[in-house]
C-alpha cells in the first residue's frame, strides 16, 4: 500500500502515518523521487525468530558464547529498548532467557531494565505489549529510573570529560547484555550497540553531555558510523561493563532481517553494514520540497524529529521539509522546556548551556539540532497530535493536510519546483548521486 502510482499527469503517493496511511497527489512535472527502504526478506514467525536467536547465540562475533561468559550465581541484566523502538523484544528475549537458564542462570537472577534514556516511563500494559506476557511472568522488567539520583551511580569521567552516571542495577550486575536495533540515527550515525547504555540507562546529565557533543561538532552525524559521538558512547558502554549485544536489523515491515550477537563494538559494526544495505537509498538530487513521514517514530515529536535529518540531506537551501506525523503525545512529554528554548537561535542556546542558564541541557541539544535545520530550510508540520499553536511555538509552519502544505510550497517555488517523498523518514539514509 505504501508507495506511488503515476496516473495521467498526477503521481498518487501513500505514506505511513502511525498505524494508518496518508494519501496525496503531486503533479507529475514536480515529482522527482519516492524513497523507501530496500525490499528485504524478513523472519516473521515467533518460532523462526527464536531459531535465529539460537543460531546467532551459538556463533558469536568477537566474543564467546553466553555459557562461557556467565557462571551460576551471577546477576544478569538485559538492557532493552523501549516502546519508541520497533525491536521485537517479545520474540527475542524468551530464547535469550532460555540460553541463560541453560548456562545455570535462573530467571530470578535476571532483570530487564528498559532503556528509556530520558523518555517517559512505560506503563504496565505497554511493558506487556513490548516484552510479551511470557517474559513479564518469568523475570522482573523495570523502567530505568533516570530522574532519581539514588538509583544512579557515578563511574568516573570519560576522556571527553563526560560524567558517566549509570543506572545502579545495571552497574552492579555481574553480566550485562544489550538488546536493540541497528538503524541510521542523526546523533551517533547509527543506533544500536553501546547506545543501549548511553543514553539508554544513564543520567540526564550524561545524556546531555554527548548530545551537546553531537550538535557542537556537526549539524548531524546521520549515516556516519565512526564519529566522535559513537566513540564516546562506546567508551561509556565499556565503563558501564556492557559485555555483549543482541541487535536486530529490521525491514520496512518491522520483520527481523538479521541478528548480530557478540562483542559490543564488533557485532555492532557488522550490523551497521547490513542496516546500510536496507536503509541507504540513492536519491537523484536535492529537491525544493521534501514530504517525509516520521514512521516508525510517531509517538511524539521528540521521536518524530528524526525525520528532519534525512529531509535535511534531501532539501536544497531555502527549501521546505513537510513532516507528516501523528504525534498522539504531542511534542515532548518529558521535555516541555523545548518550547522556550526554540524561541532562541542555536548559538544563543549553546551559549546559555555553557553559562549554566539552562535547566534541561538534553532539550537544549535538540533545540540546537532543530534550529540548525530550520536555519537552512522551512519546516512544516502536518500532524493530528500537534496543533498550529504548538507548531508556531517551535518556529515551524503548520498545515491541516499534505495537499495544503504542498500547494503553498509549490506556489512559493514556482511550477518547476521538485518534490521528493520519503516513506520511513526516521530510519532512512538518503545517498545523493
Amino acid at each position: 500500500m505504501i508507495g506511488y502510482e503515476i496516473k495521467n499527469n498526477e503521481v498518487e503517493i501513500t505514506l505511513p502515518y502511525g498505524e494508518k496511511f496518508v494519501q496525496f497527489s503531486v503533479p507529475k512535472r514536480n515529482f522527482l523521487a519516492f524513497l523507501e527502504p530496500k525490499e528485504s526478506k524478513g523472519v516473521v514467525s515467533r518460532e523462526d525468530v527464536e531459531k535465529l536467536v539460537h543460531e546467532k547465540l551459538n556463533h558469536p562475533i568477537g566474543t564467546k558464547k553466553i555459557g562461557d561468559l556467565v557462571k551460576k550465581g551471577d546477576r544478569v541484566v538485559i538492557v532493552a529498548d523501549d516502546i519508541t523502538r520497533p525491536t521485537p523484544t517479545d520474540k527475542l528475549i524468551p530464547p535469550l532467557l532460555n540460553e541463560f537458564n541453560s548456562a545455570g542462570i535462573p530467571d530470578e537472577d535476571i532483570t530487564i531494565v528498559i532503556a528509556l534514556g530520558t523518555h517517559r516511563y512505560m506503563t504496565e500494559d505497554e511493558i506487556i505489549a513490548k516484552f510479551g506476557k511470557e517474559t513479564v511472568e518469568r523475570v522482573q522488567v523495570i523502567n530505568h529510573e533516570w530522574k532519581d539520583p539514588r538509583n544512579l551511580v557515578y563511574l568516573g569521567s570519560s576522556s571527553k570529560a563526560t560524567p558517566i552516571i549509570v543506572n545502579k542495577i545495571v552497574a552492579e550486575a555481574d553480566f550485562k547484555i544489550g538488546v536493540g536495533n541497528i538503524v541510521p540515527h542523526h546523533i551517533p550515525g547509527f543506533a544500536g550497540g553501546g547506545k543501549i547504555i548511553a543514553p539508554g540507562v544513564v543520567s540526564g546529565e550524561t545524556v546531555a553531555s554527548f548530545h551537546m557533543l553531537s550538535v557542537r561538532t556537526r549539524r548531524h552525524w546521520l549515516g556516519i558510523a565512526r564519529n566522535p559521538v559513537r566513540e564516546l558512547i562506546d567508551e561509556i558502554a565499556r565503563k558501564a561493563g556492557l559485555h555483549t549485544i543482541l541487535n536486530t536489523t529490521l525491514n520496512a515491515n518491522k520483520e527481523v532481517v538479521d541478528l548480530f550477537y557478540g562483542d559490543t563494538e564488533e557485532a555492532f559494526y557488522t550490523g551497521v553494514e547490513r542496516s546500510r544495505e536496507i536503509y541507504g537509498v540513492k536519491a537523484p538530487g536535492k529537491a525544493d520540497i521534501v514530504v517525509i513521514s516520521s514512521y516508525p517514530c510517531d509517538l511524539e515529536f521528540w521521536q518524530a524529529h528524526k525525520a528532519l535529518y534525512p529531509g535535511d540531506i534531501l532539501v536544497r537551501d531555502g527549501g521546505t521539509i513537510i513532516v507528516v506525523t501523528p504525534c498522539p503525545e504531542g511534542v515532548a512529554v518529558t521535555h516541555p522546556e523545548i518550547f522556550d528554548l526554540m524561541k532562541m537561535g542555536p548559538e544563543e542556546v549553546d551559549r546559555a548551556v555553557t553559562l549554566g542558564e539552562v535547566s534541561d541541557a538534553v532539550a537544549a541539544s535538540l533545540a540546537i539540532a532543530w534550529g540548525n535545520v530550520k536555519k537552512r530550510a522551512n519546516i512544516v508540520l502536518v500532524s493530528g497530535g500537534i496543533d498550529e499553536s504548538d507548531a508556531e511555538k517551535l518556529g515551524f509552519g503548520y498545515a491541516d493536510s499534505v495537499e495544503e502544505a504542498l500547494n503553498k510550497a509549490i506556489n512559493k517555488y514556482g511550477p518547476k519546483a521538485k518534490v521528493i517523498a520519503v516513506s520511513h523518514g526516521c530510519d532512512m539514509l538518503p545517498i545523493l548521486d
